[in-house]
């Protein structure tokens, strides 16, 4: 089988190995096991570095440099014009000698791979949509046409479209999917968690506006308050709780000043990138995961605490609030988004998230003084996430290259 993937990931050559973001390149180890040729379309990118890197291991690899474009001001909406007739006949050419198609979404590689992919109806397909398939979501018009090229069986013949969670009303060829960081064997060492004092939260991701880290620590900030009381001394010596954030991004140095000028120090750490071995020693010490993200796919930091027993802490956006089981087995954070005024209208942004912030903490608060109730919640996370194992994942990944109409002959 000749296996094409189409995506937006950027990619670096080194010493003839192509380089690329280390969790989609532990992922595509697992789909290239099956097939005896690869080619990959995506692009470099300009500066040739990429962030937490690792490289494809496969023997019959052919990589396909595409440019990158976007359409977020009117100079690169100009340039996108320009390059887009090229990009289509790199991925037109790409899909004519590949057995199977397989694009990554969303983006804006994945776009006009949709696009094209329709020239192609008799090729078996498949799409990993790794981001909020959640039809309520308000999303770029990109993403809502991809959704609804994908979804549309008379343009898009022949493909599984893999998805996160479990949607009503959704057309045949849309997959409920998952994904995974640990085995089978890492299940023996897990313990069961011991909560007691001081209560370590984690939040793990890029430091990025859309993740919010800087809400993550307003909330171990208060949350420190709350269980202090109002007695300044008590305030300034006793920490009952610690937050470490691990990731980097545009926002770690905007963190490091708020840590720096509210004397945080003793309360928050931020931590950096770190590799996943080091991710799964945190997570064993840990008692909580927090994401208090603005959207996600699939928010693997929270299912990777919750099978070391953390309780996750989380909006409820995309299959969050499945994963979760809809708050019994982990904190669901007020839905900024939906809060309205008593006369329909929407609040103020600050008030609005004070407000939000301040039942939150409250209802934190009263968990981690319920000792029963964390350790049944930490008990329940633990279940679950060790459902989702990298030998499942792997199997179900089989499945949709080698038996893929057996799967849509089961929807």
């Amino acid at each position: 089988m000749k296996f094409a993937i189409f995506s937006h990931v950027e990619h670096i050559e080194r010493e003839g190995r192509y380089y690329a973001y280390a969790p989609y390149m532990r992922e595509m180890k697992l789909w290239l096991k099956y097939v005896e040729e690869v080619e990959v379309v995506a692009p470099r990118p300009p500066k040739g570095e990429v962030g937490g890197q690792n490289c494809y291991q496969h023997e019959n690899l052919t990589f396909n440099t595409i440019p990158s474009f976007h359409f977020l001001n009117l100079r690169g909406a100009l340039k996108t014009i320009l390059k887009i007739p090229y990009i289509h006949y790199k991925i037109l050419g790409a899909m004519k000698r590949a057995d199977h198609l397989h694009l990554r979404c969303p983006g804006n590689i994945g776009l006009l791979a949709c696009i094209c992919q329709i020239f192609f109806p008799s090729k078996p397909k498949s799409a990993k949509y790794a981001g909020n398939w959640d039809p309520e979501a308000k999303q770029p018009w990109s993403y809502r046409f991809q959704k609804w090229l994908l979804s549309n069986t008379f343009l898009t013949r022949n493909m599984q479209v893999l998805v996160y969670g479990e949607w009503p009303e959704q057309s045949r060829n849309i997959i409920p999917f998952f994904t995974a960081s640990f085995s089978e064997r890492e299940k023996t060492e897990v313990p069961k968690k011991a909560f007691s004092e001081p209560f370590i939260f984690l939040f793990v991701g890029n430091l990025v506006e859309g993740k919010r880290p800087l809400e993550a620590i307003k909330f171990a900030e208060e949350i420190n308050k709350f269980r202090e009381g109002a007695d300044q001394e008590i305030r300034a010596s006793y920490i009952p709780m610690k937050l470490e954030l691990y990731g980097d991004g545009p926002e770690r140095e905007k963190l490091e000043t708020y840590v720096r000028e509210n004397h945080l120090e003793q309360l928050i750490s931020i931590k950096g990138n770190r590799p996943l071995e080091d991710l799964k020693k945190a997570y064993q010490k840990a008692h909580f995961v927090i994401l208090p993200s603005k959207s996600e796919g699939w928010p693997k930091a929270l299912a990777e605490g919750m099978f070391f027993g953390c309780i996750p802490i989380a909006t409820p956006v995309s299959c969050v609030p499945w994963m979760l089981d809809y708050g019994s087995r982990g904190v669901l954070l007020e839905d900024l988004s939906q809060r309205l005024t008593a006369n329909g209208q929407k609040l103020n942004r600050s008030v609005q998230r004070a407000e939000d912030r301040g039942q939150d903490v409250l209802k934190i608060a009263q968990l981690l003084a319920d000792q029963e109730e964390m350790e049944k919640m930490s008990e329940e996370s633990k279940k679950w996430s060790q459902h989702y194992t990298l030998e499942r994942f792997e199997e179900a990944i089989k499945k949709v290259l080698l038996h893929p109409n057996d799967i849509l002959m089961r929807r």
